[in-house]
């Protein structure tokens, strides 16, 4: 299996805005996001599809998601987190984090054409990093 561009920024090979890191998971920011903070969390095995993690690997994901999401809501004072599943983005398993408090926000659907602010990606990255043991 050829990396995937996930493995690629576990392996630090490219650049990304980085939030959370453990032993087994890596978290950070979508540079092309649906709000700010919409956040990508992914087992650093890469395994194709998030169903055909082993059990023990996928609820220790779930539990840091829930984790991530909490700190979101909170850094962010949203009402809201909401998760998004595809699947079909890159052949690495992943979820969405998209902390929103209209439903508007949440179905945004920005355009990947336009450049990042890696600026002021960096700088919410900052204000949204998080220790392993939070």
């Amino acid at each position: 299996m050829q990396p995937s561009v996930f493995t690629k920024i576990i392996n630090r090979e490219i650049p990304a805005h980085i939030i959370y890191e453990d032993d087994d998971t890596i978290a950070f920011l979508d540079i092309h996001g649906t709000t700010p903070g919409h956040t990508l969390v992914v087992p650093k095995r890469q395994i194709d599809q998030l169903w055909d993690l082993p059990g023990e690997e996928y609820q220790r994901l779930l539990s840091v998601i829930k984790k991530i999401a909490l700190h979101l809501r909170e850094k962010l004072g949203t009402t809201r987190v909401g998760v998004k599943l595809m699947g079909v983005d890159a052949p690495h398993a992943h979820i969405h984090l998209i902390p929103f408090t209209d439903i508007t926000e949440y179905n945004n659907s920005p355009s990947d054409q336009v450049e990042p602010d890696h600026a002021a990606l960096a700088k919410q990255a900052e204000q949204l990093a998080m220790k392993e043991n939070e």
